[in-house]
């Protein structure tokens, strides 16, 4: 797991090349095998998008913001919740890690989820009830170019004591 740790890149360019259905299974799997706070499970909902006419209505929607992947995951939680956004965040980072897994390219936004929740006749087509809001879509595909290896060693303060 580790490799997948080291190895994953936030990806902002896409092929136009679907997702294998068995891997996004793989991803589902991931997903629900995210933690969630006081076992409250029904602060959170993923929606897959796969059809290529709804990811270009979602895209357009959100100002180009999911980069043309032709996949993308996208996390709701409900609105009152303490736990949901913080939920939403560990099941991104195991669909992106997965994603790595697996060959493909992902990214996190939060920008484009923000402007998707303006847009309540495109989350009413995704299933997403009023009580319900998204917080982060991961963009998932084949990357158009091999990322540059950033080094993250030592990208933030540690205090060990």
């Amino acid at each position: 797991m580790l490799s997948a740790i080291q190895n994953r890149q936030a990806v902002r360019k896409f092929t136009n090349a679907p997702v294998n259905s068995n891997d996004i299974d793989e991803l589902i799997n991931a997903f629900q095998a995210s933690p969630c706070g006081m076992h409250q499970t029904d602060v959170m909902k993923g929606i897959v998008i796969e059809s290529p006419d709804l990811c270009a209505e979602i895209e357009k929607a959100t100002n180009n913001a999911c980069y043309g992947a032709p996949l993308l995951f996208a996390i709701a939680t409900k609105k009152d919740s303490n736990f949901g956004e913080h939920d939403a965040s560990a099941a991104a980072e195991n669909i992106m890690l997965q994603a790595t897994e697996l060959g493909y390219g992902s990214v996190y936004i939060m920008s484009g989820a923000i402007e998707l929740n303006n847009h309540p006749s495109l989350l009413k087509k995704l299933g997403i009830s009023n009580d319900f809001q998204i917080s982060v879509i991961v963009p998932v595909g084949k990357s158009v170019e091999q990322p540059a290896h950033e080094d993250r060693a030592n990208r933030y303060q540690i205090i060990r004591k």
